[in-house]
């Protein structure tokens, strides 16, 4: 592929990119090119947040560069002072060894493993110097550092700034030296840390480097307000995430919950369907013709289909229908029997014997909502009572709902 159809591939929805031209330049070179991503193992496993990274380094892979996949050990027991507005916790080295052995098994699910290089910081990091420190800090300004909004809002409202955070920085782009990278991906809130590797290499006598940034997905807690998505982005910290190691039952069920209009965002940054197969399928949900529902459903096939294997996504689909759609019964439905002494049991008190409430009040006060149905037949009547000598299929609830065969005794 010639380097005019590679770079229009490469920067196919990247937001931040220093430089265009230079990227092209070495695209021209005819060389496989050092592609450079890393990862602080602060929190095991990897989430779809994570993915946007990777999907954009093997798009590199693909085209024949090299990739490297760092995982930050030692920066991770530093702390990255990114969108933060207080000290983050240190971690030990027993965290930070426990997180990372889950990074390179999932990463591979997306990246191809027999093409990636996986290098850990540590490397070149903790054989540094006291001196060695000194002047990788001199290469650097405080007020440079303060230019970094997070530093410059803490300073502002005179919220402490500790010397180490400055260092993180420092550290991550002396990364980029180490390696000699050309290109290093990140999220657009790296975008601070990448630069100031691109500033250190020409320092050490090597070519900067190209800084690219991709979109941070938002979490699946975010809504649409005045048209513009709100949310904080996908993390395990504000328990907001779908991780990719995660069952293939909770993908489907985490998927379904992103509201319908944010759903696009998770088909734009993570969907193998093209544009245009998107762009179809969002006209059709629009349009009516197909339910948001549905639209969902297919991209929780996808993402369950990628980490688990295809034969996963039908499966993780019917059991979700089974348990969540309005008509729908699930397979594993228990039998309870009920005693009855008379002609029948009355229903509110029969669903506490069931153990579907917590007692024959609330049994009462959910028929009288409408929160039942016998048979499949809604019932508001909480004088209503089941017959002696015969077994109902019982729903109680509508989101969270809970079924059981109730057999009422002779």
């Amino acid at each position: 592929m010639d380097a005019e159809t590679q770079l229009a591939e490469l920067t196919r929805g990247v937001v931040d990119l220093h430089v265009r031209e230079e990227l092209l330049a070495r695209l021209k070179e005819g060389r496989p090119l050092r592609i450079k991503a890393g990862f602080d193992p602060t929190r095991p496993d990897l989430h779809l947040g994570h993915t946007v990274v990777l999907r954009k380094m093997r798009q590199f892979q693909d085209l024949g560069h090299v990739i490297t996949f760092l995982i930050g050990d030692t920066t991770a027991m530093v702390g990255d002072p990114t969108g933060r507005n207080k000290l983050r916790p240190q971690l030990s080295r027993e965290d930070v060894v426990a997180a990372a052995e889950t990074y390179v098994a999932q990463a591979s699910k997306v990246l191809d493993k027999s093409k990636m290089e996986v290098r850990y910081n540590s490397e070149w990091l903790d054989a540094m110097k006291p001196m060695d420190l000194v002047r990788l800090m001199a290469k650097s300004t405080v007020s440079r550092m303060l230019e970094r909004k997070d530093f410059a809002k803490r300073f502002a409202e005179q919220q402490p700034i500790y010397q180490h955070e400055f260092l993180y920085p420092l550290m991550q782009g002396y990364d980029s030296v180490a390696l000699e990278s050309d290109v290093e991906l990140g999220g657009t809130d790296q975008l601070f840390n990448l630069l100031v590797g691109r500033d250190l290499m020409p320092q050490y006598g090597k070519k900067p480097q190209i800084v690219m940034t991709v979109p941070l997905l938002e979490g699946i807690d975010a809504k649409i307000e005045d048209g513009r998505i709100v949310g904080a982005k996908m993390s395990k910290s504000s328990d907001n995430y779908v991780g990719i190691d995660e069952p293939p039952d909770e993908q489907f069920r985490k998927i379904m919950l992103i509201d319908d209009q944010v759903i696009w965002r998770y088909f734009e940054l993570l969907s193998s369907r093209s544009a245009a197969e998107i762009a179809a399928l969002r006209e059709d949900v629009a349009a009516g013709k197909r339910h948001p529902k549905d639209a969902k459903k297919l991209f929780a096939d996808e993402i369950v289909a990628q980490y688990h294997g295809a034969d996963a996504a039908g499966p993780a689909r019917k059991r979700w229908d089974a348990k969540f759609e309005a008509d729908a019964i699930p397979d594993d439905v228990p039998t309870v029997a009920i005693p009855c002494e008379g002609a029948g049991v009355w229903l509110p008190k029969a669903l506490a014997l069931a153990k579907l409430v917590n007692s024959s009040s609330q049994g009462k006060q959910l028929v009288e909502q409408g929160g039942v149905e016998v048979d499949q037949q809604r019932v508001s009547d909480p004088k209503h009572e089941l017959a002696a000598g015969k077994t109902y299929l019982v729903r109680v609830g509508s989101k969270n709902r809970r079924f059981a065969r109730l057999a009422v005794g002779a």
